[in-house]
C-alpha cells in the first residue's frame, strides 16, 4: 500500500503551486506536503471567517479555499496570524507543537511568495517566533527490547526474511520509513546502501554483517517471487509492486505487538531512534559521524542522542543496589 500525492483540486492556484513547488522542486515528501496542505487549509479557512469573507451560515470545515488569492494574502497582517495561533490554541486545544507545525508552514508559504516567486513586496511572519515546546527525549527501544523484537519473527511466515530484513536495517542503520521503501536493486553494492534522503540528498550507508546476511536471505527470496511488476523496487509486496510505506508501518506494529512492546508509543521512527541511540552509547561513534549516518542537515539535531546516552547513564548508577546504601552513624 503506497502513499499516493494529493491533487490539491480544493486549492487556490497560487497556495496549489506552492505545494507542488515544495514537491517537486524542494524534494518533500508526499506526506509532508500534505501536512502543509492541510495546516495552511485551516489557516486560510480561519482567515476568511476572521475578515467576515466566509458565510456564516456554512460550518468552518465547509468553508471553501479555492478563491484565495494573492490580494487576500497580502491582506494578512501579523495580528491576522497571532489572532490565529489564539483560535487554535483555545478553539481547537493545539498543542504547543503542534502551533509550531502550523507556523513553519505559514512561514515557508510567505517567504516561497515574497523570494520564490516575488508576488509579495513584505513578508508579514519574517520575524515570528515558534512557541516554546518542551523538550522530550526520543522513545527508544533498549539493547533487551531490540533483541526480543528480533527473535519475535515467525520463521514459517512467507515474508519473514523480508520483515526480517526490513527491521534489521532499521535497527542498524537509522533509516528513515521513507529512505527505506525508496530503496532500489541498485542501492544496493556489496556492504553499502545509497539512500535518498530529504531534499533528494543522497548518502552513503555501510552494512554491517547482520545487515548483509538478512539482505542476502532477502534477495534470495525475492527471486523466487512471482510476478514481479516493479522490478527496480528493492522491497516488494505479494502483488510484487514497491512496498508501501502503510504496510511498512503495519509490519511494524504487528511485530512490536507480538514481541509485548506494544502500548509505549514505539513506532517504526522509533527504531531510527533506537538504532542512533545504540550507535551512539555503545559504538562510542562522534556525533557528527552519527549526523552523517543519520543524514541530519544540522548537528542539534543529532546532539539530542547525547542526552539520550547521559540520561541511560545515570540511570544505569541509580540502578545499581548499592544506590540506597546509607552508613549508620
Amino acid at each position: 500500500m503506497s502513499y499516493t500525492t494529493n491533487d490539491y483540486s480544493d486549492c487556490s492556484p497560487v497556495l496549489r503551486e506552492f505545494l507542488f513547488y515544495m514537491l517537486t522542486i524542494k524534494g518533500r515528501s508526499a506526506l509532508t506536503v500534505d501536512n502543509y496542505y492541510m495546516d495552511l487549509r485551516t489557516f486560510f479557512r480561519f482567515i476568511k471567517q476572521y475578515k467576515n469573507i466566509a458565510s456564516k451560515e456554512i460550518s468552518f470545515e465547509e468553508i471553501d479555499i479555492s478563491d484565495v488569492d494573492i490580494d487576500l494574502i497580502a491582506s494578512i497582517s501579523l495580528s491576522d496570524v497571532y489572532e490565529f495561533l489564539n483560535f487554535i490554541s483555545r478553539e481547537r486545544h493545539n498543542s504547543a507543537r503542534t502551533r509550531s507545525r502550523k507556523i513553519c508552514a505559514i512561514r515557508m508559504f510567505f517567504k516561497y511568495l515574497t523570494h520564490n516567486v516575488k508576488l509579495l513586496e513584505n513578508n508579514p511572519v519574517e520575524y515570528l517566533e515558534l512557541p516554546s515546546t518542551p523538550k522530550s527525549l526520543p522513545k527508544h527501544l533498549t539493547l533487551e527490547q531490540s533483541f526480543d523484537l528480533l527473535s519475535s519473527f515467525d520463521k514459517e511466515s512467507p515474508f519473514y526474511a523480508r520483515d526480517y530484513c526490513i527491521v534489521t536495517l532499521f535497527l542498524n542503520c537509522g533509516m528513515r520509513l521513507s529512505e527505506l521503501t525508496g530503496l532500489n536493486l541498485s542501492s544496493v553494492n556489496g556492504n553499502t546502501l545509497q539512500v535518498i534522503g530529504k531534499g533528494n540528498k543522497e548518502r552513503q550507508l555501510y552494512l554491517n554483517d547482520a545487515c548483509v546476511r538478512a539482505l542476502d536471505d532477502y534477495l534470495e527470496t525475492r527471486s523466487k517471487m512471482n510476478p514481479i511488476v516493479e522490478k527496480e523496487a528493492l522491497f516488494l509486496n505479494h502483488h510484487g509492486r514497491r512496498l508501501g510505506q502503510r504496510w511498512v508501518q503495519k509490519v511494524v506494529t504487528n511485530l512490536l505487538d507480538k514481541a509485548g512492546l506494544s502500548g509505549m508509543g514505539l513506532s517504526v521512527h522509533k527504531l531510527r531512534h533506537t538504532a542512533a541511540t545504540l550507535m551512539y552509547q555503545y559504538g562510542e561513534v562522534d556525533i557528527r559521524v552519527l549526523q552523517e549516518i543519520l543524514g541530519h542537515s544540522n548537528l542539534n539535531t543529532t546532539q539530542i542522542y547525547t542526552h539520550v546516552a547521559s540520561k541511560q547513564k545515570e540511570s544505569a548508577i541509580e540502578s545499581n543496589p548499592l544506590s540506597k546504601f546509607k552508613n549508620k552513624k
